[in-house]
């Protein structure tokens, strides 16, 4: 593989960096390192020429300054050999095992991007959302990675040629749109969350790139480039705007709030201005418009209605007006910005309603069987804030989990538990009688998830039913599973229910019906050797028998509806073992089903399809006669054995026989 330094006076991070490539695990056979001193003059060149005669697998390329790390980068990329590529900068260095761990990621599992967990030092801010846990292989809708956009990352070389993938010269943002192709394209992304994999720090000069180039002016290609990356590789629609909104959030409304307003008011109106409006115009889509935040909303809003103006007043004001409290009305909450409902202003409530986004503080504090019923008891405490206490109509409701089925409602009782803390949050009790819960009818099988509507001040948010604290194990525990008194069918073993948390602490809730086994299994379906175009069908009871209706017949249905039967014949002696034979040779041209009839006629038992089973020839008449086949058709074990019974068509055959 190939570790890619850029470095441009790098002094004295620079020997760490370098020598943490030196001394990774994966071994220097398995490594060449590509160093860039990109016109350094503190000694960067000089270091980077001793740390080489120290080491066979160091290569160090020395060109012009050129203002950034992307060109540097890519005469790196120009060099490398490797089969993955990792780009490291000079200010950082990697953890002992953290290329071997990342490429055995990638090899084991075919991934085109890796990214191993980073570590602050000295402060410096790194993504953490993205490594809460491992990821063998995901992609950018399934995870946190979009979020991180630098190349501190593993990737397979391959893909980055496939693509032709090199840095733009921007001194600012020149990695989002190399790292945003990439991620767009690739098959799988792996993340290693286990190991501190990646150490990012400041320089002791402060002269970090991301620091003496974050003006706004260093930004807007790159962010330009952003834009266009997603529109290139992904077609319209919720794809498209779940990616976009990251850079609509990030790379748009963010710079613009913090950095637009220290421009001169010419330069702010001549040159970023036109720029912002464009993207607003061109890349927020009415679905990228939903996902955002009020305060990006309204920025976007103005941005599009080409209000300078206004867009400055609110970018001036926008630490202050964050501050402000919200308005409710009409179930709705708003946030109280001096340009909602002004008359003067016309902004639609959109910009302001916040309440999809008003945090709900709740926990499940108890969940425990009442006493030996099918009463599931819920008990917890629950707030919206900066809403009032909670209204009685704040229920509990059960959501099919894979399966079609409309959500039940079960009304809680407010106030029945402790309250939480300082007293905010109201306690709230839910008795979950599943032998009724489903308007009379018991709770029906498969998975059921755990949502709270929390209500308050007419304002409704449903969140799911969660457990954040653990046992001493760090573990929580669930009611047992209990065998339902009620729900059972046909005679048939009554449900049970198990209630259990998700790693995330979700409370959901499993109902299963214990069917009977089958009544017989067939173990052999094979062509009589000695009576040709006869099939020969064998089987036994099973354990189950006794619960089922007995099997007595092997059946033939043809598509169009005659039926041929022929007796199961069972071995003397009251053995449990049965043996059919079916002359196919009298079946007339057609699509035969064959199953075990049993003494309930609604109840017929499939024969499987075989695996190996060919077909079988014969003649109708005499020897010189028209030859017929029959020939299993592609089925599977759960779905009954088909023959196709037809005449040979001799042309074609003739035409095989002859190659």
């Amino acid at each position: 593989m190939s570790v890619i330094i850029p470095a441009y006076n790098a002094m004295p991070e620079l020997t760490k960096c370098v020598t943490s490539v030196m001394e990774q695990t994966l071994g220097l056979d398995e490594i060449e390192i590509i160093a860039v001193d990109d016109g350094s003059t503190d000694g960067t060149g000089s270091e980077l020429e001793r740390l080489a005669g120290t080491c066979s697998s160091l290569r160090v390329v020395h060109r012009p300054n050129s203002g950034g790390a992307g060109i540097p980068r890519n005469t790196g990329l120009d060099m490398a050999g490797g089969d993955y590529v990792f780009f490291l900068d000079s200010d950082d260095y990697l953890g002992p095992d953290a290329l071997r761990r990342m490429v055995t990621m990638a090899d084991e599992n075919r991934t085109d991007v890796v990214l191993g967990k980073m570590v602050s030092v000295g402060g410096r801010a790194v993504p953490t959302a993205v490594f809460s846990c491992n990821q063998p292989r995901t992609d950018i809708f399934s995870s946190a990675a979009y979020r991180t956009l630098g190349c501190w990352k593993l990737f397979r070389r391959s893909l980055i040629e496939r693509l032709g993938l090199r840095f733009p010269p921007y001194r600012n943002c020149e990695d989002k749109p190399f790292t945003a192709a990439a991620y767009l394209n690739a098959d799988g992304i792996s993340v290693v969350a286990d190991y501190d994999c990646y150490y990012s720090r400041n320089r002791q000069n402060g002269n970090n790139l991301t620091l003496t180039a974050a003006d706004l002016v260093h930004r807007m290609d790159g962010t330009r480039l952003c834009f266009e990356t997603v529109a290139r590789y992904l077609e319209p629609g919720p794809r498209q705007d779940r990616i976009m909104r990251r850079h609509v959030e990030w790379e748009l409304c963010g710079p613009l709030r913090a950095l637009l307003p220290r421009e001169s008011e010419q330069r702010a109106r001549e040159y970023f201005y036109p720029q912002f409006r464009d993207w607003a115009r061109t890349y927020v889509s009415d679905g990228v418009f939903q996902l955002i935040a009020p305060p990006d909303r309204l920025i976007v809003h103005l941005l599009r209605a080409d209000r300078f103006e206004d867009l400055m007043t609110v970018a001036r004001n926008a630490t202050a007006d964050a501050e402000r409290g919200t308005i409710v009305d009409k179930g709705r909450v708003y946030w109280s910005h001096p340009f909602f409902r002004n008359p003067a202003k016309a902004v639609p409530d959109v910009c302001f309603d916040v309440t999809d986004r008003l945090p709900v503080h709740h926990e499940l504090t108890e969940a425990v069987w009442t006493g030996d019923g099918d009463v599931l008891r819920l008990r917890g405490h629950a707030r919206i804030e900066s809403l009032g206490p909670l209204q009685s109509s704040t229920a509990l409701i059960l959501r099919p989990s894979g399966f079609r089925h409309p959500d039940i409602r079960v009304p809680a009782t407010v106030g029945t538990a402790p309250q939480h803390g300082d007293g905010a949050a109201a306690g709230f009790t839910v008795d979950v009688d599943l032998g009724t819960v489903d308007a009379g009818a018991p709770l029906g099988s498969g998975r059921w998830d755990f949502y709270l509507d929390v209500r308050a001040q007419g304002v409704s948010r449903t969140v799911r039913l969660r457990q954040t604290g653990t046992d001493t194990d760090g573990r929580r525990t669930a009611p047992p599973r209990r065998e339902m008194s009620t729900g059972s069918r046909h005679g048939h073993e009554p449900p049970t229910a198990r209630p259990f948390f998700s790693p995330h602490g979700n409370l959901h809730l499993d109902i299963r019906r214990t069917e009977p086994g089958p009544a017989c299994l067939v173990t052999a379906i094979a062509w009589d050797t000695l009576a040709p175009a006869t099939l020969v069908v064998s089987g036994r009871l099973t354990g189950e028998a006794a619960r089922h209706p007995e099997p007595v017949a092997l059946r033939a249905e043809e598509d169009a509806g005659p039926v041929r039967e022929v007796p199961l014949l069972y071995t003397p002696h009251g053995s449990r073992t049965f043996t059919a034979r079916m002359p196919v040779r009298d079946l007339r041209p057609g699509r035969w089903t064959l199953t075990l009839r049993t003494t309930d006629p609604e109840r017929p038992v499939p024969v499987p399809t075989p695996k190996g089973l060919s077909g079988t020839r014969w003649y109708r008449a005499a020897r010189l006669g028209r030859p017929y086949y029959a020939k299993p058709l592609a089925g599977s074990p759960k779905r009954p054995l088909v023959l196709r019974v037809a005449p040979v068509r001799l042309a074609a055959a003739l035409r095989r026989r002859l190659g």
